[in-house]
């Protein structure tokens, strides 16, 4: 009797150790097949995420700076020289600008006088569109601006949408010495808004020189409408003059500073007979 109770207890120990091995085994077997599948899900997971979206722009990338040669007649930003870059490399900072505004209004005349007459010559035309570049650099960073000049006819509206999109500023512009293209801003700004919700707006009023030989009631007149739109389009307002270069370099100038929070301050100019600047 006590040989038969022994043997069933030895059997009986041999029964328990194999299934805590079998349980063992089913258990690492769990724990790969759990984080195997952890780790494939995760993977899933990030690729649905994707890459993480760029930041916008806060400050200037400064790097070594280029061999450059200053533009003659340039302005400073905050006492900064402004030059244009010798060296052909690409790290650029690229700024998109577009222009829109009636016809014979001054838009391209505006361009020609800050990009200057040799990037005019190799500006890119297409049907009612007018593409033109300038590179500058400014404390070490290279800043390339690419302006997008939208022809004022109603056979180029087909253009705004691919002029305004990814810009970081919309320059509506008007002829101060013609109300009709003043009337029009309005309708300008509403379809560029269709295609850019963020871009900077700018109101700029276009020869100047002109303005000032009217009559001051008919200056204050304009002066008065010019300052309602742009308060509406919560638009910053320049009167300027590509003949005179009033206000040209300043308007890009106020971009840079405005897109990069740079330490460069913008005064206002209600006086009548002056060029006008209000925000």
């Amino acid at each position: 009797m006590a040989k038969i109770i022994g043997k069933s207890r030895r059997r009986t120990t041999q029964v328990c150790h194999r299934m805590v091995h079998h349980v063992n085994l089913n258990c690492n077997m769990f724990h790969r097949v759990s984080f195997l599948g952890r780790f494939i899900w995760d993977r899933i997971f990030l690729c649905c995420l994707g890459r993480p979206s760029p930041a916008p722009y806060l400050r200037l990338p400064l790097r070594s700076p280029p061999s450059t040669a200053t533009v003659h007649g340039a302005s400073s930003l905050h006492g900064h020289p402004i030059t244009t870059p010798c060296d052909s490399d690409s790290d650029l900072v690229n700024l998109k600008i577009s222009l829109l505004g009636d016809c014979h209004i001054g838009k391209t005349s505006f361009v020609i006088k800050y990009v200057g007459d040799e990037q005019e010559k190799r500006s890119l035309q297409m049907k009612g569109l007018n593409l033109m570049d300038k590179t500058l650099s400014v404390q070490g960073a290279r800043i390339s601006f690419s302006i997008w000049d939208v022809a004022g006819d109603t056979g180029s509206l087909h253009q705004i949408p691919m002029a305004c999109k990814d810009s970081v500023a919309i320059l509506v512009m008007f002829d101060l010495t013609n109300r009709c293209t003043l009337n029009s801003v309005v309708g300008w700004y509403s379809k560029a808004r269709k295609w850019n919700q963020t871009a900077i707006p700018i109101l700029i009023g276009t020869k100047f020189d002109d303005f000032v030989r009217l009559p001051p009631d008919v200056q204050w007149t304009i002066v008065t409408q010019a300052r309602a739109y742009a308060r509406a389009m919560k638009a910053t307002l320049f009167f300027s003059s590509a003949t005179h270069n009033i206000n040209v370099n300043k308007i890009f100038k106020f971009i840079m500073a405005k897109l990069f929070n740079l330490p460069w301050k913008l005064e206002r100019n209600l006086t009548l007979g002056e060029p006008t600047i209000d925000f």
